[in-house]
């Protein structure tokens, strides 16, 4: 509040004090806190002019000046500032022979600090551990060198992206997801599958995929013929329009001595793959026919057999698969490991059993796998050894029995239990989602009957 009760005195200011009082003047224009001096300072005469009857304002050189009333407030606001955006600078740097992480960090001036909050970051961050020459890491600094952020490509669509936050570091990983388109391949055999399917353009992968469909209705060692042939249906990846890899089979026919065998994949709502024939039944089957990847059956199931070793005829209840040692074993069912230890002239030996009606054995292996002991739940295909010679055994090769509540039976004839078939409830999703490629699928196999039949 200003008290204007203002007692001036009657006598003209001095040239010099008028000067200072101008410039006086002038300085209220931008405050105003020195308006009652300076209307103190006046002479009478000047006082006066500058009175009104508005107490509001006040005029100085004919310049209004406003008196703030009573409750009046008076805010002062400075211009507002926009921070400057910070700067972030990015560097590529190719990983080279013989780098390690912390190298390269140290390289680009970065803390072992900074690595060991990134490493600790969790699952997110482990492929950093296996970056390998000619990977690319994309590191962001600030103004000041610090690390701000790393990007790193895992592969062709994943990304690892790591970033500072309030003086954290936190990981996420980016997906993008490609385009998948079908194509399909058919071919005769004539020498063997591996070297057909390479001559149908398939990938060894997709070749083995395809041996391991159909695995369980053809023994793809014993089996083939010269004249048995295959259609098949796959996928291809695609990135911004460039093939970038190679998805699953789609579908697939082969025909092995005149009959044929037909599978298509069903995707669950779980998104679980799964193959199956046309009409629903599964492609797998209980067992598998060959436990191990062998060279050759150097003794097959016989009720009289002239041993090697013991110099005698007695029968042989297996079938011996010739292999290099050190070849994996594989469970050839589900089931629980009941005995895996040293047994006799089997030498170091595996017995699964299978439910309550069938078991399985595997001898004269020259190790065990590890981590697994009596008792041990396995599933098909995990590997339970290695083959050996161990026992009585002339060479490294794999004996193996398949017996049904408890009598002996050939493994290479015996007729093995289906898998569960498709469930009820995805029944009418199987047929919607199947029938439209099995019917491209027969379409493209008459084509190949077609041209064989031609030559």
């Amino acid at each position: 509040m200003i008290n204007h009760d203002f007692k001036f005195e009657k006598k003209r200011a001095s040239p010099v004090a008028r000067g200072r009082l101008s410039t006086t003047h002038w300085a209220l224009l931008s405050g105003g806190g020195l308006l009652c001096v300076i209307i103190a300072l006046l002479p009478t005469s000047e006082a006066e002019a500058v009175r009104t009857t508005d107490t509001n304002h006040l005029f100085v050189q004919n310049v209004p000046l406003t008196i703030p009333q009573q409750n009046d407030s008076i805010a002062i606001e400075p211009p507002e500032k926009s921070d400057p955006a910070p700067l972030f600078q990015s560097k590529s740097v190719t990983v080279n022979k013989g780098d390690t992480l912390s190298e390269i960090f140290k390289r680009e001036g970065f803390s072992a600090r900074n690595l060991h909050d990134i490493m600790q970051l969790g699952s997110l961050t482990a492929p950093l551990k296996n970056i390998r020459p000619g990977q690319l890491l994309e590191f962001r600094s600030n103004e000041l060198k610090q690390l701000a952020g790393l990007s790193y490509k895992t592969d062709l669509t994943h990304t690892l992206i790591i970033e500072k936050n309030d003086g954290d570091f936190n990981a996420r990983e980016e997906i993008r997801s490609p385009e998948f388109r079908i194509t399909h391949a058919s071919e005769t055999i004539n020498s063997s599958l591996y070297r057909s399917g390479q001559q149908a353009g398939l990938t060894d992968n997709l070749i083995m995929e395809l041996a391991g469909i159909f695995g369980w209705d053809i023994d793809f060692a014993l089996d083939i013929r010269q004249g048995d042939s295959f259609t098949v249906l796959y996928e291809e990846k695609y990135l911004d329009g460039e093939k970038i890899g190679y998805g699953d089979i789609v579908a697939a026919q082969f025909t092995n001595r005149g009959k044929a065998f037909e599978a298509v994949r069903f995707t669950d709502k779980k998104g679980n793959n799964q193959y199956f024939t046309p009409e629903g039944r599964s492609m797998r089957k209980a067992f598998l026919r060959s436990p191990v990847d062998f060279r050759r059956i150097s003794s097959r199931f016989t009720r009289e057999r002239y041993h090697p070793v013991l110099g005698k005829k007695r029968p042989h209840r297996g079938v011996d698969y010739a292999a290099a040692r050190g070849t994996p074993i594989k469970a050839a069912g589900d089931g629980k490991i009941t005995f895996r230890g040293t047994k006799g002239g089997y030498g170091s030996t595996v017995v699964i059993q299978h439910g309550t009606q069938y078991s399985t054995l595997y001898a004269h292996l020259s190790n065990f796998k590890r981590g697994q002991r009596n008792g041990s739940a396995v599933k098909q295909g995990d590997v339970i050894g290695f083959v050996g010679s161990s026992g009585l055994a002339t060479g490294p090769h794999l004996h193996y029995e398949f017996r049904v509540n408890g009598t002996h039976r050939n493994p290479l004839t015996v007729k093995f239990p289906d898998a569960q078939p498709i469930k009820a409830a995805y029944k009418k999703d199987f047929l919607a989602q199947t029938q439209p490629v099995l019917a491209q699928l027969n379409i493209l196999s008459r084509g190949l009957t077609l041209a064989k039949n031609d030559h």
